[in-house]
């Protein structure tokens, strides 16, 4: 079944992956211009654009457990993955900064009053060298310091889980089943020693 399945995915050419992650950001913008996607709008594109973002996170997150575990193996789309999810963040932020608060000032102040929008600017930030390095020229030129220096997507997956938990108004458990899910993947990523894994037998 597998191995069917690897087949399959072999086949299946990157850049219809690219189109097809397009897709919802183009449908989210078409309800929004149309209003039907909500009452609001622009709030509703931003949290519908930021929220497919961290969709694309948690995905990237599952490829290593899923090959460890289930050996099913999508490494191949793993790039494609943490580009498309930055796609999704960048345009989150603008739709914030130029449909929403437009004035210049406003956004300073937002930035450092708001402490969601605080954490959400720093997930933007870190990412930001991570997709700059999605390319296989700086994987051969940074060699091992490129592994070290993509690690900093576990924290910023949770610092976009927190984003949203504290966006929210009132609770709401959608973004701690995000923020669970993130925990339950990087603990699935751990290797545990072969001392514990004897013991656990």
């Amino acid at each position: 079944m597998l191995s069917t399945i690897h087949s399959l995915i072999r086949r299946v050419p990157i850049w219809s992956v690219y189109l097809l992650l397009m897709v919802p950001s183009v449908y989210y913008f078409y309800l929004a211009a149309t209003g039907m996607l909500s009452v609001e709008p622009i709030k509703a594109l931003e949290h519908k654009l930021g929220e497919f973002g961290l969709q694309l996170i948690v995905f990237g997150l599952a490829v290593t457990p899923l090959r460890r575990h289930l050996g099913l193996n999508l490494m191949r789309f793993r790039r494609v993955i943490g580009v498309m999810s930055y796609f999704y963040i960048t345009v989150h932020l603008l739709v914030w900064l130029v449909l929403d608060v437009q004035v210049l000032s406003m956004i300073w102040q937002d930035i450092v009053k708001r402490p969601y929008i605080s954490i959400g600017m720093l997930a933007f930030v870190a990412m930001t060298p991570l997709a700059l390095s999605s390319n296989t020229y700086a994987v051969r030129r940074l060699g091992p310091l490129w592994r070290r220096l993509h690690k900093l997507v576990y924290g910023i997956a949770i610092l976009g889980a927190l984003h949203f938990i504290m966006l929210v108004k009132g609770f709401q458990l959608e973004p701690f089943v995000y923020m669970g899910l993130i925990m339950l993947l990087l603990a699935l990523r751990l290797k545990l020693p072969k001392s514990a894994l004897s013991r656990s037998v």
